[in-house]
């Protein structure tokens, strides 16, 4: 039995967001084909999730010399701890996200922070970083107004190869994208292209 972490990065909801509802078709896809495993829905608009800010980067300094923690700096470094071992936990990690502004929403970019620590998912040696995190499998289904995949748009494109350069860092290289894109360029088609995404997020389900 393998524990699935999903990490959901929109504050729409399913009904309204792509990055979603393609995530659910995966999800239902992969339930179908793996009904012992369990999933685990971490949803970063509706969590708490602190950003490296003055105080975390304060606590740490005080960890490191045993200096006695605020309340807020525990209450920070404690949830950020919690984060890092949920995913390390986690047998498989299914991200959604939309692309906003040619990259992720803030959430996301805040949780690559919270979970991307030394000593945990990664390590430095004399011959450079080696990943903590390698016996994992992690999936990307994300949706894009336009296209990026390809042609004059693509340059812009730093979403998928942000997290697959952070992934590869942790040392996971098992890493599936699964994207519908184009829908607001061309909205009378918006549903067909995400029906024939979701095709696709379904087919991905059976072998991750």
């Amino acid at each position: 039995m393998a524990k699935v972490l999903y990490v959901k990065a929109n504050p729409k909801t399913d009904d309204m967001s792509f990055s979603a509802r393609l995530a659910n078709a995966f999800l239902d896809g992969y339930q179908t084909e793996h009904p012992e495993d369990t999933v685990e829905t971490l949803d970063l608009y509706n969590t708490y999730l602190p950003l490296i800010d003055g105080e975390v980067l304060s606590a740490w300094g005080k960890l490191a010399t045993g200096a006695e923690l605020t309340e807020e700096e525990t209450k920070k470094v404690t949830r950020l701890g919690e984060l890092v071992d949920q995913f390390l936990a986690a047998d498989k990690v299914v991200f959604s996200a939309p692309m906003w502004n040619f990259g992720f929403p803030p959430l996301m970019k805040a949780y690559i922070d919270a979970v991307a620590v030394a000593g945990k998912t990664f390590k430095y040696t004399e011959n450079g970083p080696v990943g903590l995190a390698g016996d994992k499998k992690v999936v990307l289904l994300e949706a894009r107004g336009g296209i990026y995949s390809e042609g004059p748009a693509a340059p812009m494109e730093h979403t998928q190869s942000y997290l697959k350069a952070v992934l590869s860092f942790f040392g996971i290289q098992d890493f599936t994208l699964v994207v519908a894109e184009g829908m607001a360029a061309a909205p009378a088609e918006a549903e067909a292209i995400f029906t024939a995404s979701a095709e696709k997020a379904k087919a991905a389900a059976k072998n991750f």
